[in-house]
């Protein structure tokens, strides 16, 4: 039985962990240990419950090292977001799970550009990895359609599920010698890595586009968020409203009507209205969103006027602080 080392950091590594364990001697998991509700990582305690050896240092240097030990017939990668020295792919063979249409959307964060950019599908590929970034033959790949409501959270869900099915059975015909598609160079399309910044919502844009930016950043991701009476309001669901009223008096951000019975809000985009169902102020727990937006006066994300007001009233408060330490008349001696 072929001896397989697996690279899994991400929330890809559970199912990669479970196929491949079904069929490959697993000589160990490259996992630092990640915080969860019940202080338990599921991947950790998959391995254990195999028997398999976890390492925590995920370091190129500490894989350098520790494959030099096992020496594997094949090492996969399930989320790592580091390169690999060029010397090391020479040595062994490597293959990545990618959760993109490769050769489109190489790089980071593909499933939530996939739902940001509203595209029709996302997919899974695995492939060969090679000096370029994600540009290896093609050993495995299958889309998934993103449906209108779909969330990130739903198609992390289905590839992981297609992770779970595939990849043992893809390693297994590559270990037999087959040496998949190359990719087309003149295809490939690049998608940077997401920070929690850049989750803020413009409600100038489109209804359409704000609904994807809430739906590509759901659990396990940040969320979209805007601002509301100065504190971070995180949007976790919201679709656009169906039929609503034409406003050409329109400020985008500002609520128009408020529903404690259902519990949303509609507020105004640059083109339409935006349904709210779902939010929660930092700090705060998960709530409808009518139980925290209550009046349509209100309009959502900063104003240059509130962030005035708020810097003067900070400026106030620190000239009291400064006149009770250091009185004027001291400070004019």
């Amino acid at each position: 039985m072929a001896g397989v080392l697996l690279i899994g950091m991400g929330q890809t590594a559970l199912s990669a962990l479970d196929s491949l364990s079904e069929q490959f001697n697993m000589l160990g998991i490259v996992r630092a240990a990640n915080s969860h509700d019940n202080g338990v990582d599921p991947v950790i305690h998959r391995a254990q419950q195999l028997r398999i050896p976890v390492f925590s240092d995920a370091s190129p240097d500490a894989i350098k090292t520790l494959l030099s030990t096992l020496n594997p017939d094949c090492v996969v990668v399930s989320s790592y977001k580091r390169l690999l020295p060029s010397a090391l792919i020479s040595k062994y063979p490597f293959i990545n799970v990618h959760y993109s249409p490769l050769p489109r959307y190489r790089g980071q964060s593909q499933v939530n550009w996939a739902v940001i950019n509203d595209e029709p599908c996302a997919a899974i590929t695995i492939h060969r990895i090679v000096d370029e970034m994600d540009a290896g033959n093609i050993l495995f790949q299958h889309s998934v359609p993103i449906g209108d409501k779909d969330t990130v959270t739903d198609i992390l869900e289905q590839l992981n599920a297609l992770q779970r099915r595939h990849l043992g059975d893809t390693i297994e015909r590559f270990l037999n010698g087959y040496p998949g598609v190359p990719q087309d160079p003149e295809n490939a399309t690049y998608g940077c890595c997401r920070i929690p910044a850049d989750g803020e919502i413009d409600w100038t844009s489109s209804t359409r586009d704000i609904s994807c930016l809430v739906r590509g950043l759901t659990p396990p991701y940040p969320g979209a968020y805007t601002y509301f009476q100065g504190r971070r309001l995180i949007v976790w669901r919201a679709e656009p409203a169906d039929n609503p009223p034409n406003y050409v008096g329109r400020i985008p951000g500002r609520i128009i009507a408020v529903s404690p019975t259902t519990g949303h809000v509609d507020v105004l985009t640059g083109d339409g209205v935006l349904r709210v169902f779902e939010v929660q102020i930092e700090g705060d727990q998960r709530t409808v969103a009518a139980a925290v937006i209550k009046s349509i006066r209100a309009t959502l994300g900063l104003r240059t006027g509130e962030l005035l007001e708020r810097i003067q009233a900070l400026e106030r408060r620190l000239d009291i602080l400064l006149e009770a330490q250091f009185p004027t008349s001291h400070r004019n001696k």
